[in-house]
């Protein structure tokens, strides 16, 4: 595989436009399924009792719902969890005047045992836990949630403009906004459930893209030192090539491991490895389409010096054949290409 990339010479900057139309129709898509469908909140958000249950046989997801749906807790949300005779009971609390969230919770807790001694029997089931989860708390998560994807923008932002310039950072902090509303328009899509595990997926589907874009932008940095001649069009596309080999062998063995959860997990796990599954994707899509043509664009709008001292993007325009120039370290350097 590295063989194969080792001379990698793509134009990828130039599918940059087909690249913006393609997100926008994803984001366009999940922006609709948010509007009409909304957002699958677990009971962590939203308030609810969860129920960890162990059968001495194995029963059918299905007759457990019926029985549920027979004592008039409708709507619960039902999991084998490790093994085929343990399940987790998901059922949202009902407010009603009077009752508290603890006493609601109780409710639930014992209409649950009442529609499974009627379906599995009074001594074939064991509760191994109960747990309660409030809305007050429910809301405080949502809030730390969006604060935590927040402050993890802003210190992205400080660390690539210390580390190289602002508009690196800037580019980074585009596309990495980019993976995170792409991944919440596919978690709408797919209706999967948003818990806590959830949110950690896209945090570390955050903390993936930004170190991909990272070792991009230092190729970038390296080759501004070392090829004088090449306008920033061409430096990005370099950069991309030379560090194709590592993309492919990185990302390869990464979704390989979360198709592998996908796949032989069970459903606990299963939200997660979809969203690592795509982030995975988004975030190296991101770092190649998003990321450099925003630094691309930046510098065209606010032209700057780079670390040459000369201006990133020259008054030529860019050539096709972007094969890098010899360095200036060089006792021949050749002259680039000229454009066609």
């Amino acid at each position: 595989m590295i063989r194969l990339f080792a001379n990698a010479n793509y134009d990828f900057i130039k599918w940059r436009r087909w690249a913006f139309s393609l997100t926008g129709a994803i984001l366009l898509v999940g922006l609709g399924f948010l509007l009409t469908r909304g957002i699958n909140y677990s009971i962590e958000f939203t308030g609810g009792t969860l129920m960890q249950v162990e059968t001495h046989k194995r029963l059918e997801t299905a007759a457990i719902r019926a029985a549920l749906d027979d004592v008039g807790l409708r709507g619960a949300e039902i999991q084998t969890f490790g093994s085929d005779t343990s399940y987790v009971i998901r059922a949202r609390l009902a407010h009603s005047a009077g009752t508290t969230e603890e006493t609601s919770s109780q409710a639930v807790g014992a209409t649950v045992r009442r529609a499974l001694d009627q379906s599995v029997g009074v001594d074939q089931y064991t509760v191994v836990r109960t747990e309660a989860v409030g809305p007050k708390v429910g809301q405080e998560l949502q809030s730390k949630a969006l604060l935590a994807v927040l402050l993890s923008f802003v210190v992205t932002l400080i660390y690539l403009a210390f580390r190289f310039e602002w508009r690196f950072g800037l580019a980074a902090v585009v596309a990495t906004a980019h993976d995170v509303l792409a991944t919440v328009a596919f978690i709408s899509v797919m209706h999967l459930e948003v818990s806590l595990i959830v949110v950690g997926a896209v945090l570390t589907v955050v903390g993936y893209s930004l170190n991909d874009t990272i070792i991009i932008f230092d190729r970038v940095r390296e080759n501004l030192h070392k090829y004088r001649r090449q306008n920033l069009y061409e430096i990005l596309n370099l950069s991309i090539n030379e560090t194709l080999p590592r993309s492919v062998l990185t990302h390869g063995t990464t979704i390989a491991t979360t198709l592998a959860l996908l796949i032989l997990a069970g459903e606990v796990i299963r939200p997660f490895a979809w969203v690592m599954s795509f982030g995975i994707f988004t975030g190296t899509f991101s770092s190649i389409y998003i990321a450099a043509p925003v630094l691309l664009w930046i510098e065209k709008r606010w032209p700057g010096e780079d670390a040459r001292g000369a201006r990133t993007i020259g008054s030529r325009a860019p050539t096709p054949q972007f094969a890098p120039a010899t360095p200036t370290s060089s006792p021949s350097p050749r002259a680039p290409q000229p454009a066609r």
